[in-house]
């Protein structure tokens, strides 16, 4: 299908999907999911708060949409801890992608294994090897990709909807709680008994690699703690800036209060 006539049905297919996701509840909304996209639905998850409760909503209905997530290699141990209380509680298969060996180790040859501190360009690159291209293969040849996204994570994400094409990995993107709160979450959890990644209980709101992640301080953002050694406007709008770390290593340094 060329661009041309793609365009007009994918407006066609959001404009059928959002009136029904909006009025839905979060399962109802991966019920549909399911129903529209049959063997073609994923669910990425990094074992975040989010991510956590769409895998339990997945599980318990036993609802056909497959659940991966990306093993960049960084990730702190309370995410794989996770990770396994998540496989022992649902006994549901969770796939995995990991980056290409060869990429990884011509990254540490040539700039060593935190390179990502030393500029925006740098991270983005370990983030293209470690999850980008990962992606990328988990996402090939599906027709839908659903994620935790949620509109109050982030000030870009307020006006968001709970569907949106992505054009860049030719899909659907849909978001179940896109309008949850985090207090709502939070209160599911413990609710539901759904395994919870302990870092929330440190402060961690969000959580990726462990170099790349702190926990958050009072009234921050919530992904202040992502990347935190950036300008706010570089992670933002992806500016090309330098932005040299010259703080503590928050996986073997305590980063400092206030």
């Amino acid at each position: 299908m060329s661009a041309a006539t793609a365009a007009p049905a994918v407006r066609a297919l959001l404009d059928d999907l959002r009136p029904r996701l909006i009025q839905a509840t979060a399962l109802e909304r991966l019920r549909l999911v399911a129903e529209r996209f049959p063997e073609q639905a994923v669910f990425s998850t990094s074992f975040g708060l989010e991510d956590q409760i769409i895998s339990h909503l997945i599980f318990s209905h036993q609802l056909p949409i497959q659940v991966f997530t990306l093993d960049t290699g960084r990730n702190f141990q309370e995410t794989y801890a996770t990770w396994n209380k998540t496989l022992l509680k649902y006994e549901q298969p969770i796939a995995v992608y990991y980056p290409q060996r060869e990429s990884v180790e011509q990254l540490m040859l040539a700039k060593g294994p935190n390179s990502f501190y030393e500029s925006v360009e740098n991270r983005k690159e370990c983030c293209h090897i470690r999850k980008v291209k990962p992606l990328n293969r988990a996402l090939a040849g599906k027709a839908a990709w659903v994620t935790g996204i949620r509109a109050e994570q982030s000030q870009n994400r307020q006006t968001m909807d709970p569907v949106e094409w992505d054009a860049a990995h030719n899909l659907v993107k849909i978001h179940p709680l896109f309008d949850w709160t985090w207090d709502q979450a939070v209160a599911f959890t413990q609710e539901n008994g759904v395994p919870v990644n302990t870092l929330h209980q440190q402060g961690f709101v969000s959580i990726g690699c462990a170099p790349c992640t702190r926990a958050i301080r009072p009234g921050e953002d919530f992904r202040a703690g992502r990347w935190w050694w950036e300008d706010l406007s570089a992670k933002e709008c992806g500016l090309h800036a330098t932005a040299h770390h010259n703080g503590p290593d928050p996986v073997v340094e305590p980063v400092p209060a206030g």
